[in-house]
């Protein structure tokens, strides 16, 4: 069946509930209807969702694009699907959309990006993670020759390291609580340290690790007058940011970046769709498989989401769709 009927999608019911749930779908004239191959779980942002912990005052602005139910649940969240048209406009194609786990799923036409032919699916499912990341580079200003600190080698800041990292002349340094994210950072071109080791001096910090420590070593990282962008989201939780000491002295700025926005120096020429296909194509390099840390089959994710979210060395874990 490729039209108006059922299909199942994860649905989180409770607290850290999950299940498998029929689901409806219905496509408009205007809308092609998906056949998921794959998604991808984002594990910062989910497990929030999973956890109850999206403050109220933030239900509107944190909806997935396609989420249906309403926080704190039930509901059914995700952005990262990859899959193949089977009706209406671009049937055929192998196309991304920032949809919930779901085997199959209606969405406008202008929902569904085509997924570049030297991108695999497997690997497209980290384009939303890459969208963000780049959005992470474009507030940060990295410039070519910058000493760059990224602090948190999970997805985000992985990817954020993998790009300015290609930035010329950049030294660009992986800073991680957990040294089995050193081989991840050599296999991206990135230096590695703990957080004890890590140089200072950087022109540029990130922090990605969404911890009061990793913070804290953050604003020890930044050179006189340098940025500490905030790219982490804590939720609920309240963070203790060291504020005294050098920081008025050093005159260092915390920037925050969050990719529901495009910077205001970009939005006179970039939009959203462009900004997405943008993050396809530079998903084009096999080495960025590495950013797969596991796969599960969508008829066992009720069963395995908590524990994939609980586990600290989750990257982007992979969800199969065998039809």
């Amino acid at each position: 069946m490729t039209g108006t009927g059922e299909t199942r999608a994860l649905w989180i019911t409770g607290p850290e509930e999950a299940e498998i749930c029929v689901t409806q779908i219905a496509p408009g004239p205007d809308e092609c209807v998906i056949e998921t191959l794959f998604s991808g779980i984002s594990r910062g942002t989910e497990r929030l969702v999973f956890q109850n912990r999206v403050p109220a005052s933030e239900h509107q602005t944190m909806r997935a694009p396609f989420q249906e139910g309403d926080f704190p649940y039930p509901l059914k969240y995700g952005y990262s699907a990859v899959g193949r048209v089977v009706s209406g406009p671009g049937t055929g194609q192998v196309v991304f959309a920032l949809h919930p786990h779901q085997a199959r799923f209606a969405c406008p036409a202008a929902a569904a990006v085509p997924v570049p032919a030297d991108v695999p699916a497997t690997r497209a499912v980290l384009a939303a993670n890459m969208e963000t990341a780049l959005n992470i580079v474009w507030d940060a200003r990295v410039q070519p020759g910058d000493r760059v600190a990224v602090v948190g080698a999970g997805t985000v800041g992985a990817l954020v390291g993998y790009l300015a990292a290609r930035i010329p002349a950049t030294e660009v340094c992986l800073v991680d609580v957990d040294a089995r994210r050193a081989a991840l950072a050599g296999h991206l071109g990135c230096a590695f340290a703990a957080p004890q080791d890590a140089p200072g001096e950087a022109d540029v910090v990130i922090h990605a690790s969404a911890s009061d420590a990793g913070l804290a070593t953050a604003l020890s990282l930044a050179g006189r007058e340098a940025a500490v962008v905030e790219a982490s989201w804590f939720g609920t939780g309240h963070t203790q940011a060291p504020l005294g000491g050098a920081f008025h002295q050093r005159r260092l700025r915390l920037v925050a970046s969050q990719v529901g926005g495009i910077p205001a120096d970009h939005t006179a020429r970039w939009t959203y769709r462009r900004r997405l296909e943008t993050a396809l194509r530079l998903l084009a390099d096999p080495s960025l498989d590495v950013m797969i840390s596991g796969e599960t089959a969508f008829e066992d994710l009720a069963r395995d989401y908590a524990a994939i979210l609980r586990a600290p060395d989750t990257l982007c874990h992979r969800v199969r769709y065998d039809g």
